[in-house]
């Protein structure tokens, strides 16, 4: 075989290689299977194919498919081994992913070879799942450790940022889970700090809405009435004066009261889009990326480069990031009644909001270490090929160097990949609502709308009244 002809049959094997290797599939094409399944209600069927995914048994997927796991038990009422795969998953979380070798492969490949990390909002669901398992399973010492760990999740998250009051460093709906299992377990001070703190997010807040999510009306009346019980009379006042509402003390239900979480239709997916950038030099010398249309400015990141780097080798770049694709739920609202009272949710978290505004906010940092990353590669490949150029040693040519010129070009075209990955089991919005109960049996009916409006299903289910507060959530994942 001539050199020409091994070169030729080396990058046609290298070629179908890379396609193979990095195909323009999402993460969500490469888990259908489970994704229609439990879309449809099929959770033992969503188990089976949760199992045999080839995607998610790899090791840099395992937080991801821990996630699932847990949350595909949880639906299934195995709260038991729900927790074993969340507990799982939350050591992940707390160890961190610091791997050289992890970082190294982002660097040299793309985020998708990476370690799944989970988005904040997903940590923050997991003491969700977590704590409602507990609460189910009549745990309540460990339902109360997991609302306290909510207080320090968020700290860290806090931590984060320096712009603590425009970023995601607090979750108001995980605030108000707290307040709702420290009032569960008759603990009315903390209770009233976790509503004050989730209602303050919201006070904070544009217009009192935090991430698509006005603050509850449900939220306002937790805090009244828990600072009420507590005797704190300067407390009520300032927030009767905040909320412009006046607070009226109402006998606490003989049969105690159902908090009843509806969680409609599933979280976004994320699918691949790709933006054009050139490496100009600034009047001061520094380099930075810019679009066609000049819209957007992102700074070069020195540190990646070596001394030799040519920003002259990079007229434009080809870079991909992941968007969010929202699905419309079937179902557009719902109400609750106990045959004698009806009342209506509220939202409580909007995880479509969360996912589009936290990928935003975080697009220029992550473009830029894509960008730095893509002209590095590039460097190489211009080194490569004015290496290539001329005659080298001894009179012979170098066809190596100008083979290796075009696999490093290929490999920098093909492997670049957003990371499309989610939890993708996640609903699109968690509503709440809360219901009072008589002493003993109490037969609850959920009345569920389609998106015109219409009655399109009902769920009926029965509930003993302890005089106690009770804990239920339901999945219309579709």
């Amino acid at each position: 075989m001539s050199n020409t002809s091994k070169n030729t049959f080396g990058a046609s094997v290298l070629l179908g290689l890379m396609l193979f290797l990095f195909s323009c599939s999402s993460y969500n094409d490469m888990i259908a299977p489970y994704y229609k399944e439990i879309s449809s209600g099929n959770y033992a069927e969503a188990q089976k194919a949760l199992e045999k995914n080839k995607i998610l048994s790899k090791p840099r997927n395992q937080l991801l498919f821990l996630m699932e796991k847990g949350k595909t038990s949880h639906l299934t009422g195995d709260y038991e081994n729900s927790n074993h795969y969340f507990n799982e998953a939350d050591s992940m979380l707390e160890r961190g992913f610091r791997s050289a070798g992890d970082a190294l492969v982002g660097t040299l490949v793309n985020p998708m070879t990476q370690s799944y990390k989970g988005e904040d909002f997903e940590k923050f669901m997991i003491h969700y799942y977590k704590a409602l398992n507990y609460v189910f399973l009549n745990k309540t010492e460990d339902a109360i450790v997991e609302a306290r760990r909510i207080s320090l999740q968020s700290q860290e998250q806090g931590d984060k940022f320096n712009d603590k009051d425009s970023r995601y460093s607090k979750d108001a709906f995980s605030l108000m889970l707290q307040g709702l299992i420290y009032e569960y377990d008759n603990d009315v001070n903390n209770a009233f700090i976790a509503y004050r703190n989730a209602a303050e997010v919201f006070l904070n807040s544009k217009d009192q809405t935090y991430y698509g999510t006005k603050m509850p009306v449900g939220l306002k009346n937790d805090v009244l009435r828990t600072a009420d019980l507590n005797g704190f009379t300067a407390e009520l006042q300032r927030f009767e004066g905040l909320f412009g509402m006046h607070y009226t003390r109402q006998p606490k239900p003989e049969g105690g009261e159902l908090i009843f979480f509806w969680e409609n239709g599933m979280a976004p997916v994320k699918q691949q889009q790709e933006f054009f950038f050139s490496l100009v030099k600034g009047d001061d010398g520094g380099l930075f990326f810019t679009n066609v249309g000049g819209s957007i400015i992102i700074p070069f990141d020195r540190s990646y480069s070596n001394d030799g780097f040519n920003a002259n080798s990079i007229q434009s770049l080809r870079a991909t990031y992941p968007k969010y694709v929202a699905r419309a739920p079937f179902f557009s609202r719902a109400t609750l009644s106990n045959g004698t009272d009806t009342v209506g949710f509220e939202k409580a978290e909007d995880i479509n909001e969360l996912a589009f505004k936290t990928l935003d906010q975080r697009f220029l940092k992550e473009m830029s270490k894509v960008l730095t990353r893509l002209a590095v590669k590039k460097g190489a490949e211009y080194i490569l090929k004015e290496s290539s150029k001329g005659t080298g040693k001894n009179g012979k040519d170098n066809t190596l160097l100008e083979g290796l010129g075009l696999g490093v070009q290929l490999y920098s075209l093909l492997s670049e990949k957003a990371d499309t990955r989610n939890w993708q089991s996640l609903p699109a919005t968690i509503n709440y609502a809360r219901i009072p109960l008589r002493k003993g049996q109490n037969t609850i009916t959920l009345s569920l709308n389609g998106a015109n409006g219409s009655a399109a299903d009902t769920k009926t289910i029965t509930i003993n009244g302890t005089g106690r507060m009770q804990f239920y959530n339901y999945s219309s994942l579709r």
